[in-house]
């Protein structure tokens, strides 16, 4: 089964003519052995145990021995129960049927049951996981540990194919658009592939990014866009770039290139956003919070006495610093909206105050201390 997964990714996909495009077939094997990972199987108490914690059900055998849960589950796979530990009095032991053996997990609660780093809402959710979580890596082991050797991510002909196909729509667009088009944060991305997003050229600039993965849980089944492996688990089952959208294994995610585009509609704001993300998002060379306060202080603030010293109305600053979150190049901070030129003056000083890397880096910043003692 293994070795037919393995070959999904069949050179018949790819075509040298963007046109013919096709996108890759997800690797099935993953997925088929989570379908027949054992199910849940609650071994319930028979009797009525006043010392069982709020939280736990009828699988709570109060203090009883591994010996004693070893018999209880009499073999089954997918059994399970809670017991109350000899050893440490108050606290408790989730013992799992797996593999024709019974395995013991502390278990712990803080409003939620977990084990090790995932947090479920009821100990079955948790054993489900975890019922799926061991039959996966135990039978695809050898599967999953060279599942990243061939990824489809740098795929023969795969991303130069993808980066073809962009350039293509791009230039498509813009023979047939007779005025510029400014991207705003309203906007929707007609590009409907994240893999095609994350292969668009850099038209302007050519800044690295790294993607900025996080632990993602998937509604439905979904596959990693690195390997093209099923992503397996009930929660948590993988990260997400929460700038571009990229879905991709925790193993994975040390594998993909730092070629992050960030998708605008992933982009909630544009102060405290740090500059590479934003000028990749709007595709420029500087952010256009710089852009357009400074040409709107050089046409009428240049003769203002105490620019940039003398501060603005807070509150109207503030306001400046919604519009451009919410309305982005489209922000209105003209004479007619903010006459007060100190207020463009105090919400450029803002934005650069709330970078989340500051324009002298944090790596740079003992290099600037050094230099600043030089006699």
């Amino acid at each position: 089964m293994a070795a037919s997964s393995n070959s999904s990714l069949s050179g018949s996909s790819l075509s040298s003519d963007p046109e013919d495009f096709q996108p890759p077939i997800w690797k099935s094997y993953l997925y088929q052995l989570q379908q027949e990972a054992p199910r849940p199987k609650r071994m319930t108490c028979p009797q009525e145990l006043e010392s069982r914690p709020r939280h736990y059900g009828r699988e709570f055998h109060g203090m009883i021995s591994r010996e004693r849960a070893d018999q209880l589950l009499n073999g089954a796979e997918g059994s399970y129960l809670i017991r109350e530990s000899q050893r440490q009095p108050g606290s408790y032991t989730l013992a799992l049927r797996f593999g024709s053996q019974t395995l013991n997990y502390r278990l712990f609660y803080d409003g939620r049951h977990f084990v090790c780093e995932k947090r479920f809402e009821s100990v079955h959710d948790l054993v489900t996981d975890a019922l799926i979580t061991l039959h996966v890596e135990s039978r695809a082991a050898q599967y999953i540990a060279r599942m990243t050797a061939n990824p489809i991510y740098q795929h023969l002909g795969y991303a130069s194919l993808l980066r073809q196909r962009a350039t293509h729509t791009h230039t498509h667009t813009h023979t047939h658009t007779q005025q510029p088009k400014h991207v705003t944060f309203q906007q929707e991305d007609r590009v409907a592939s994240t893999l095609v997003k994350m292969s668009v050229l850099d038209r302007q600039c050519s800044y690295e990014k790294i993607h900025n993965f996080k632990v993602h849980t998937f509604r439905g089944p979904h596959w990693c866009e690195y390997c093209a492996n099923f992503m397996w688990g009930l929660i948590a089952q993988g990260l997400r770039c929460s700038d571009c959208g990229l879905n991709v294994h925790k193993q994975c995610c040390k594998l993909v290139p730092s070629d992050c585009q960030p998708d605008l509609r992933r982009i909630k704001k544009v102060f405290s956003c740090d500059l590479t993300t934003l000028v990749k998002a709007h595709n420029s060379s500087r952010p256009m919070v710089l852009d357009m306060c400074i040409r709107e202080i050089e046409l009428r603030g240049l003769t203002s006495e105490g620019l940039y010293r003398v501060s603005g109305f807070t509150d109207h600053i503030e306001d400046v610093k919604l519009a451009f979150d919410r309305d982005g190049e489209r922000a209105d901070i003209t004479a007619e909206a903010y006459p007060d030129i100190n207020i463009i003056a105090g919400a450029l000083k803002l934005y650069l105050r709330d970078l989340p890397i500051p324009l002298i880096t944090y790596d740079l910043y003992h290099t600037f201390i050094q230099a600043a003692r030089i006699q």
